[in-house]
């Protein structure tokens, strides 16, 4: 298979598997977005969905966060962990959305980066998501596939990113990043991986990985 074939493979395999694609992250508009963005570093979307309903409920857009002190904002939004930087990220941004970007979450990567506690990635998924400006968001579910697929050599989620924008066509980033996420998540975990159900790995796959992946399991089986 040719590296073009290769590519075709995972577009045309993911939209087979995902033609509808859920937002992995509830929000009612951009603020909120970026709100949940910020609080999935180093947590599970699912722990994520269960706290922003707490948090929205008593503020859901930036003048009403900016009413809550660090501390209730931090209390709230404990069970993500990493509460402390989220809690003053979360405010000190909702600062400068009101006062220098009108109370609107800005639509750029230049202001959005400069905003407390959002880094590329957050940024990217805001533009994607939010704005629906082409953009490829790398977490670590398309980090690690990307290598596992041979797409990228994984050294860092930089490189995967533009390898992911250099190989995969504009005008699908924006689909084709979440339906990577979702199939990472239930056909290539990093723990408890079963490469039978991987179709695209199985296809595709790095050689060393395949082969790892054998020699342990032929391990595990002895």
């Amino acid at each position: 298979m040719t590296k073009q074939e290769k590519v075709e493979f995972v577009i045309n395999t993911l939209k087979d598997l995902y033609p509808e694609i859920p937002v992995p992250l509830d929000h009612t508009d951009r603020y909120t977005l970026l709100i949940a963005v910020l609080l999935s570093a180093q947590c599970t979307d699912v722990r994520v969905n269960q706290i922003t309903p707490l948090l929205f409920a008593k503020a859901d857009n930036p003048y009403d966060m900016i009413k809550l002190s660090i501390e209730e904002i931090k209390e709230i939004i404990r069970p993500c962990g990493l509460s402390p930087m989220k809690s003053k990220g979360i405010y000190g941004l909702s600062k400068i959305i009101i006062e220098k970007h009108n109370g609107e979450v800005p639509n750029t990567y230049e202001h959005l980066e400069e905003l407390p506690a959002v880094g590329h990635k957050t940024a990217s998924v805001v533009m994607s998501q939010g704005f629906g400006f082409p953009a490829f968001p790398v977490d670590t579910h398309i980090h690690r596939l990307m290598y596992r697929w041979n797409l990228t050599n994984g050294k860092n989620v930089v490189q995967t990113e533009k390898d992911a924008k250099r190989i995969f066509p504009k005008d699908i980033w924006n689909d084709l990043h979440l339906q990577i996420i979702w199939y990472g998540r239930e056909y290539s975990p990093a723990r408890g991986w079963d490469l039978e159900k991987d179709i695209i790995t199985k296809t595709i796959g790095r050689a060393t990985v395949l082969k790892d992946y054998y020699t342990k399991n032929k391990k595990a089986l002895k």
